[in-house]
């Protein structure tokens, strides 16, 4: 086992055999430049086109790369995350394992995170990919940007820098790794951004479809939802349900008021709908509790790795 390094590369890696060598030479030229100690950790997120045997010959031929292999393909957020519990690193980088992220911008984005930031994330200035990618993506961006907060122009970019702080505090999960620079700034990490050189795709295809924007826009919603402290599940839906309960119960004091001046009482559409607001009500109200009950009892999940490389004892 190699001493602690100072820097940790995650590669998340999804059926990209043919990208993974030439990869392994170009970052290891960009990484002894550093002139730090340094680890490789590849997450391979169950491909089946040989990506585990060239991570497995990579770890056999450099004690300073590491492999998870996870049982099945659980997604880039579940690779990441499992990659960021084993990192060991004072800093965390991360990179797409296409060969589209350049290693050779490693020193400008240290640079960049020594100017008081505790995360830099790359943006693609000259993005080489097909109009139906860009032009989505700067409506994604442009949307996440306003209601994150943070002025981004490329939250999806896979080349990141961050302190290792950052990564320990994170919870990645479900498709969230699209809005880790948000999930930062509201924990209150400082977050900055950098153009970096973007390249044109060499093997295989891209790994994500159309859909990939309409979910991209619901998990921002949860991504708000869950990180925001004052939109705590108790307090969203109980507020609403105040503003039910007061509704109704206006309504029924309204109706036995009219009923003590001998009003005499009718079943009307008035009525039940105040009948309804109480109802509802206790809903929400349930709805919160059960939410803050599900928040405090739930823990970042583990994902099966059936296979480690370069672990030595930490297996």
């Amino acid at each position: 086992m190699n001493p602690a390094p100072r820097l940790s590369v995650v590669i998340p890696a999804f059926n990209e055999a043919e990208s993974l060598p030439e990869l392994h030479r170009e970052l290891t030229a960009a990484l002894e430049s550093l002139g730090m100690p340094w680890e490789v950790l590849y997450v391979d997120d169950g491909s089946r086109d040989g990506t585990d045997r060239v991570i497995e010959t990579s770890c056999g031929t450099d004690p300073r790369a590491r492999g998870l292999l996870l049982h099945r393909n659980y997604g880039k957020s579940a690779a990441l995350a499992t990659g960021f519990k084993a990192v060991r690193g004072e800093f965390v980088c991360t990179m797409d394992a296409d060969l589209q992220d350049d290693p050779r911008e490693l020193p400008r984005l240290f640079e960049a995170l020594a100017d008081r930031l505790d995360l830099v994330s790359g943006w693609k200035v000259k993005r080489l990919d097909p109009i139906t990618k860009t032009l989505p993506s700067k409506l994604f961006n442009w949307v996440t940007s306003r209601v994150s907060g943070v002025r981004l122009h490329d939250f999806n970019c896979g080349f990141k820098l961050y302190r290792r702080e950052v990564v320990d505090a994170l919870e990645v999960y479900g498709e969230l790794h699209r809005f880790l620079p948000a999930l930062a700034h509201w924990q209150g990490f400082r977050v900055g951004e950098l153009g970096v050189n973007h390249r044109a795709r060499r093997f295989g295809k891209s790994k994500f479809g159309a859909a990939r924007f309409i979910n991209g826009f619901l998990d921002l919603l949860t991504a708000a939802f869950i990180t925001t402290s004052a939109l705590k599940p108790l307090h969203v839906f109980g507020r609403i349900g105040l503003v039910f309960f007061l509704v109704g119960s206006g309504l029924a004091a309204w109706f036995v008021a009219q009923w003590l001046q001998g009003d005499p009482v009718r079943v009307r559409p008035l009525m039940l709908f105040g009948a309804a607001c109480v109802l509802l009500s206790f809903q929400f109200v349930l709805m919160g509790l059960l939410g803050e009950m599900i928040a405090h009892l739930s823990a970042r999940a583990d994902y099966p790795v059936r296979r480690r490389f370069n672990f030595g004892s930490e297996a």
